[in-house]
């Protein structure tokens, strides 16, 4: 075979087994056994393949994991940076992974995984080295990691052959024996699936259907029994505090039942991705505390900020975030507050926190493997920190997560 075709298929290879986790997650189709053994087998060859091989499996792990953030660009007037959005995805993981590619030897390249695992680019967190193993019979704890990458590269370093695999054992330790204790709250929790199209939701023809669909909602929980109702990100279209009157009447439909509702907040000249909780005729509010990069705020040097955001984001790409997470006290039980992305940050696990309110809205993105990846993500985060996440999207992923 052809040298450069067989560094292309080998590179190809290494990023299916890298992402087909999320795939046959999103399928179905996912088994512990195998999930373990495509993992394995990726990381392996990531660790021996030729470094021209690592270039290409960088950059279609890129691909793989993440060609549908440039979805949302059509919302802000900008469709024709979806392509290109999708191939730097591709380029800046190809670069992310470009460290192994300065080495063949496979002990120096799982040192480099190890590090590059604590490593964001541009403050985007969701390539977690550790996800492939989130439904496998091996721990996403770090100590397992590690293991995981000496039992793969140790090997290379035995010349005995009877002993060379005897590292292997080494994944021994390295499989699943429990994760912290996560309980369900003793609560009766609604969680609203919606499914408004994003080009839909922000006009003025949505408001009044979404506000009756609400009130709705928020009846036939009453009717049920529920403690609580969770409605996703944003699902109400505007600046809440700017529209006293439904603010008014939600207080009044909290008599008897929690309403936890996302919305956007505007004061002082500065918009916030908020949660509202309604308990009992009274509201207190959570800001967003961890912006999504691109989206909510630009990465980069402050010089640049106001230029993309204007020419990319319609100027759009500007919201503050609050400086600490919220807590809301719901009948007594303290529940953290996280809007989509950041129930995907550690800094949000951070402190005394059992239970986890998570609204989303991933019809940004759809159709893609996006609220797959996001819900194998808060899966990660759940057993990481022994918390139990209650989640409500618009599109897709509504769940208890743990």
């Amino acid at each position: 075979m052809n040298t450069m075709l067989q560094t292309i298929l080998l590179g190809l290879i290494t990023a299916v087994l890298l992402s087909a986790f999320i795939y046959l997650e999103n399928m179905h189709l996912s088994f512990k056994l195998l999930n373990s053994l495509l993992a394995l087998g990726g990381f392996a060859l990531l660790l021996y393949i030729p470094k021209r091989a690592v270039l290409v499996a960088g950059f279609a792990i890129g691909l793989l994991w993440f060609y549908w953030i440039g979805y949302s660009f059509k919302y802000q007037g900008v469709g024709y940076m979806t392509p290109i959005i999708t191939f730097g995805f591709g380029i800046v993981y190809l670069l992310f992974f470009l460290p192994l590619a300065l080495t063949n030897k496979p002990y120096l390249r799982a040192v480099f995984l190890f590090f590059l695992s604590f490593f964001e680019p541009f403050d985007w967190n969701w390539m977690r080295l550790e996800l492939p193993f989130v439904q496998s019979y091996f721990s996403i704890n770090t100590y397992a990691f590690v293991l995981i990458l000496a039992a793969l590269a140790i090997p290379s370093l035995i010349k005995h052959p009877k002993l060379r695999f005897a590292p292997l054992l080494l994944l021994v330790g390295a499989l699943n024996f429990g994760y912290p204790l996560q309980e369900n709250a003793p609560l009766k929790i609604k969680l609203v699936t919606t499914h408004i199209k994003q080009e839909y939701k922000w006009t003025k023809e949505a408001l009044l259907p979404t506000v009756q669909m609400i009130f709705s909602q928020i009846d036939q929980a009453k009717t049920q029994g529920y403690d609580v109702i969770v409605f996703p990100e944003s699902v109400i279209p505007l600046y809440l505090n700017k529209n006293p009157l439904l603010v008014s009447q939600l207080q009044e439909k909290s008599h008897g039942i929690v309403i936890v509702v996302g919305t956007l907040l505007y004061e002082k000249n500065k918009s916030y991705n908020v949660t509202y909780k309604f308990e009992e005729g009274n509201y207190s509010i959570a800001k967003k505390v961890v912006l999504v990069p691109f989206g909510e705020y630009i990465p980069l040097p402050h010089f640049m900020q106001k230029i993309i955001n204007d020419t990319f984001f319609n100027g759009e790409s500007d919201f503050i975030a609050a400086k600490k997470p919220t807590d809301f006290i719901i009948k007594g039980i303290t529940f953290r507050n996280a809007i989509c992305y950041e129930a995907t940050c550690d800094e949000l696990y951070k402190g005394d926190v059992k239970y986890l309110l998570a609204t989303s809205n991933n019809a940004w993105f759809t159709p893609s493997i996006e609220p797959t990846l996001q819900r194998l993500l808060m899966q990660y985060y759940a057993r990481k920190y022994g918390v139990t996440i209650y989640h409500a999207a618009n599109y897709k992923g509504s769940g208890v997560i743990k």
